[in-house]
């Protein structure tokens, strides 16, 4: 797998969000240049350390991101009032994309659940 398929990924997804999932994934290689770009579970993902760190997906009227795991959002809960979120995706839209701290701190979040598994 390689960066090549996020690339057919996002060509299929409308401009405006092409362009905010572009500096997203931008973000997240920030945080983990060394992570492995795949596709996984049929969306963007970010390979590290024996699991999947992060990913990101389209929808028809927001975006998400994906922290592959069930209690990263909910860690971060107090941060992530201005969004909606379900137990494993946090949900945005154009006009609130995700700030390069949140991703941070995100990443950092399921990061440190991965070490602590043994990952």
């Amino acid at each position: 797998m390689s960066s090549l398929e996020i690339d057919r990924y996002l060509k299929a997804v409308p401009a405006r969000q092409r362009e905010i999932l572009s500096r997203l994934r931008l973000s997240i290689l920030k945080e983990i240049p060394e992570a492995e770009q795949c596709i996984s579970y049929r969306v963007p993902a970010f390979r590290l350390e024996g699991g999947v760190v992060a990913g990101f997906a389209s929808f028809k009227n927001h975006m998400s991101y994906l922290p592959f795991s069930g209690s990263v959002l909910s860690q971060l809960s107090g941060e992530l009032s201005a969004y909606s979120c379900s137990k494993s995706a946090l949900r945005f839209t154009v006009d609130s994309p995700l700030n390069d701290d949140l991703v941070r701190r995100l990443i950092e979040a399921r990061l440190a659940e991965l070490r602590s598994r043994g990952r």
